[in-house]
């Protein structure tokens, strides 16, 4: 799916590179993590995608929110991507899973902390 790049505002220019399927929370049925990149200036960052099928009949709630990322960060989630042998199993108990799907006291995800996360942007379909 191609979305609106939040830096050069080019329509369909932002892509999703490569994503790892995590486990649920208290809050969210499907987590996804993301890698985007634009087509056209080259900006790079990461997406999360949460969707939660909770509460009443035919109800979904999606959220999906990009944000600028510090550069040694994005490699390292990169990395992590790469090196896992299934990451779209979110049952997966490689390294890379087992370290990005830390949940706080809340039972939230929490995979991200201690990464440093820039401004968020919504990711605007095209």
């Amino acid at each position: 799916m191609p979305f609106q790049c939040p830096e050069c505002s080019f329509p369909s220019s932002l892509r999703i590179t490569s994503r790892i399927e995590l486990p649920p929370d208290s809050r969210s049925d499907e987590i996804s993590l993301q890698v985007i990149q634009c087509r056209n200036c080259g900006f790079a960052g990461l997406a999360i995608y949460e969707e939660s099928r909770r509460g009443a009949l035919d109800s979904e709630i999606i959220h999906h929110i990009g944000y600028h990322v510090h550069p040694e960060d994005l490699k390292t989630i990169k990395g992590m991507i790469h090196r896992c042998p299934n990451p779209k199993d979110p049952r997966c108990t490689c390294a890379s899973h087992l370290e990005l799907r830390k949940k706080n006291a809340y039972g939230r995800w929490d995979g991200l902390s201690g990464m440093r996360l820039g401004l968020s942007f919504d990711m605007k379909l095209e």
